[in-house]
């Protein structure tokens, strides 16, 4: 694994902490309805995709996951704007405003959705594993899914053809606790989900998903295990949110007192100590840091309500490839 330093660990507070305001931003201006439709935000969650990005190789590795997948794009290297931008349906957005919140991508940089499907990003992970393989690029793909999406069939089809072909491909399951608001209890009769990999004989086990540390050991072993050509692995990355499953989530499902327990083991919380602790800044120092956050995430807003809505014809331009189509108009 790449060192973890006093940098990498400054870096960690940042980017955490810009991820998590620019999705209670987002919070803010979908209550204004500047946002529409589903808006699923990844707070608490944070520490699995830094530690992820640490042990990964940008210049060639890809990344898959589901709908709550607003930073994870902005981890990979997209504009933040971008991704604000096609949150609000703007033209200036990562696919122009036609995508919305669950369906940000970027070619450029190897993230590849954004998925409304449960579970549908999952044999798409292991099929660009396998064009990777093929083409033996040396990449490997990272696919994250929710601890709902794994009472998915496509979940053990997948796992059967990736290790039968060794595909360079990491399953990470980021286990919230609750599926929507359904907890793992109640949906199967075992609670380590890591385990399911057993049945495949694939490498598979469980990392603490609230520790960017554990998670970068965890996923640069996997990754390592993947690009020398021994296959995939299974892993649960045991995290939480702090926020319901989407914005329309009243959260019966759960007590304030157990959120707030939660919150004692933030992440971003647990690694501004450490750096403290470890005189890696002063409270000063990251006291600019909290200050430059706030007000990037605020050029990100103005950026995405300044920028024009797309025009109507680009919806048709968008489906239809013959560029004379015959659309039937209706008109009202």
């Amino acid at each position: 694994m790449k060192e973890v330093t006093k940098e990498t660990h400054v870096a960690w507070y940042e980017n955490m902490l810009f991820w998590r305001k620019f999705e209670d931003k987002l919070a803010a201006v979908y209550i204004q309805q500047k946002v529409r439709g589903f808006l699923h935000l990844y707070n608490g969650q944070e520490a699995v995709l830094a530690g992820s990005l640490h042990a990964m190789d940008l210049s060639k590795d890809r990344m898959i996951t589901a709908y709550r997948n607003h930073v994870q794009p902005i981890g990979m290297g997209v504009d933040p704007k971008k991704v604000m931008a096609e949150l609000y349906g703007k033209a200036t957005g990562t696919s122009q405003g036609l995508g919305g919140s669950m369906h940000i991508f970027s070619k450029e940089h190897r993230f590849h959705g954004g998925h409304g499907i449960v579970g549908g990003q999952i044999p798409l992970g292991a099929g660009m594993a396998f064009g990777d393989k093929y083409h033996g690029s040396g990449a490997v793909t990272l696919c994250y899914m929710g601890d709902g999406a794994v009472r998915q069939g496509s979940l053990h089809e997948t796992l059967n053809l990736a290790m039968l072909w060794k595909l360079p491909v990491v399953f990470i399951v980021e286990n919230n606790g609750y599926a929507m608001g359904t907890s793992v209890e109640r949906t199967a009769n075992h609670t380590d989900i890591w385990k399911l990999g057993l049945g495949y004989e694939m490498p598979c086990g469980p990392i603490d998903g609230m520790d960017p540390v554990k998670v970068a050991e965890g996923i640069s072993e996997a990754i390592n295990r993947a690009r020398k050509g021994d296959g995939p692995t299974f892993l649960e990355a045991k995290t939480y949110r702090y926020r319901g499953h989407s914005m329309s989530d009243a959260q019966h499902y759960r007590t304030k007192d157990e959120v707030n327990e939660y919150r004692k083991i933030d992440p971003i919380t647990q690694v501004r100590e450490h750096i403290l602790k470890n005189e890696f800044a002063t409270e000063d120092e990251l006291a600019s840091i909290d200050a430059d956050v706030k007000k990037r995430v605020q050029e990100c807003a103005d950026f995405a309500e300044s920028s024009p809505y797309p025009e109507t014809s680009l919806m048709y331009d968008a489906v239809y490839e013959q560029k004379d189509y015959p659309f039937i108009a209706h008109k009202l």
